[in-house]
């Protein structure tokens, strides 16, 4: 059983940049797929980014990318999703998820394939 706690979120301008952080329970941390999620109102849950058990490897929806970094410290159970360059389509409800990894390298892209997610947390960008 892994418990996920999402923080950092909040309201920022267009262009500003805010850290979201998700914190994991257990000690089987590093083992895990971990991916961001969000959820705009009126919207589809959508996929903004997945990294693998080792860090090593990650991936990104298109819209995201070169503006949104996603990292994680197994040691300190936590994966991070750095959101820059924000523009007011990123407002959401933004969610972590993890799945136990197959190999060290694999990210996952569906919501389907994870099985712990967080509680969510709430990016707001004005224009």
């Amino acid at each position: 059983q892994v418990q996920l706690v999402e923080s950092g979120g909040g309201l920022v301008q267009a262009g500003g940049s805010l850290r979201l952080s998700c914190a994991a329970s257990g000690r089987t941390f590093s083992s895990y797929v971990m991916g961001w999620f969000r959820l705009a109102p009126g919207a589809v849950r959508e996929f903004v980014a997945s990294i693998s058990s080792s860090g090593g490897n990650s991936y990104y929806t298109d819209s995201v990318k070169g503006r949104f970094t996603i990292s994680r410290d197994n040691a300190k159970n936590t994966v991070y999703l750095q959101l820059n360059s924000l523009k007011p389509e990123d407002t959401a409800i933004y969610y972590c998820a993890a799945a136990p990894s197959a190999f060290s390298t694999m990210v996952l892209i569906t919501a389907l394939e994870y099985d712990y997610w967080g509680q969510g947390t709430q990016v707001t960008v004005s224009s």
